[in-house]
């Protein structure tokens, strides 16, 4: 999780994990990682400056990228989707896009009755028809990270040992259900802050139509990646090394599709659907993007129905899960 060439983490972050840390400056993992992304003083998603793109300076790039024709198939795809709901009817409601960045529909033309845009921090307010979307929300959600050790599980920590972070273990109080046997080493992280973020989406007084764009993998999927699936990205570039410039880097986890879903029927949308980018587009915007495929080659339409779609860039990289109630 780190390493000894790990570099000494800034003063300000330090400050603010000594704050939170217990009486051994150690904390869990999920708490440090809450701290690297959302700290309002030293979190990575709270600092000024663009993350998401292909110019310098960024750190990753997301289907949202491609705009606006990313939006034109999202407006498209959740039209489909609400079937019998008009969508003149519904508030397209988009949560968690990049601060100062323009929402997905921004620019777009699109069928709802109106747009709202929850960025970070703003009150998860919900009621009446709606469409709810996001785009690598879920994944970006403080993850648990737990090892196993002579038959049991321990949980991962990150403590303050002279002057660099560095992984402990700890006990695992109140673990999610784990593989019941797992070879010594084996790492498995558990997404339990998605979970908890879409129990709160759902609870609230509004029906129509889910839709979350993300990483993610079944349970079954989990329990056979013994490295787990939380990585680190920094100028485009992916590292194992979680605990280096916290507050400077995104760290991500993979999903947990199985969790979602069985949260999305407890809170009455009685069947979720999981399926790739590619596959999503495909079924429920199929005709944008027929009138898309007929640009020419190097068009910008064609590039970014390339990249949303081909299996060698986001098309399987990406899942969808959709869910509609009422």
């Amino acid at each position: 999780m780190g390493s000894p060439a790990t570099p000494a983490p800034a003063a300000e972050f330090l400050a603010v994990f000594l704050e939170y840390a217990d009486s051994g400056a150690a904390m869990p993992f999920a708490r440090f990682m809450d701290l690297a992304l959302y700290d309002p003083r030293v979190g990575y998603y709270r600092r000024p400056g663009t993350r998401v793109g292909y110019g310098p300076g960024t750190d990753f790039y997301t289907a949202a990228s491609s705009r606006p024709f990313f939006g034109e198939l999202v407006a498209a795809a959740c039209a489909t989707l609400l079937g019998g709901l008009d969508p003149a009817g519904a508030t397209f409601v988009e949560i968690g896009a990049e601060p100062g960045a323009p929402g997905v529909l921004e620019g777009v033309a699109h069928p709802f009755a109106g747009v709202r845009t929850l960025r970070l921090g703003e009150p998860l307010a919900l009621a009446g028809p709606c469409v709810i979307f996001s785009n690598e929300l879920l994944d970006a959600q403080p993850c648990r990270r737990f090892v196993a050790r002579a038959g049991a599980w321990r949980e991962f920590g990150v403590g303050l040992r002279r002057g660099l972070l560095t992984a402990v273990e700890l006990d695992a109080v109140d673990p999610p259900p784990l593989p019941p046997s797992a070879p010594d080493g084996f790492v498995f992280d558990a997404p339990l802050a998605a979970v908890a973020l879409l129990d709160q989406i759902s609870a609230q007084p509004w029906t129509g139509l889910f839709v979350a764009c993300d990483y993610g993998k079944t349970w079954a999927e989990l329990a056979a990646t013994p490295g787990g699936t939380l990585r680190a990205y920094h100028r485009h570039r992916q590292s194992n090394d979680l605990l280096a410039r916290p507050g400077e880097q995104d760290l991500t986890c993979h999903v947990c599709w199985d969790w979602l879903t069985a949260a999305l029927v407890r809170r009455g949308f009685p069947a979720p659907v999981v399926e790739s980018q590619e596959s999503f587009f495909i079924h429920h915007a199929g005709a944008r993007i027929a009138a898309a495929a007929e640009a020419p080659r190097l068009s910008p339409k064609k590039l970014a129905l390339m990249q949303l779609l081909h299996p060698a860039h986001l098309g399987q990289k990406f899942q969808v899960l959709h869910a509609r109630r009422g």
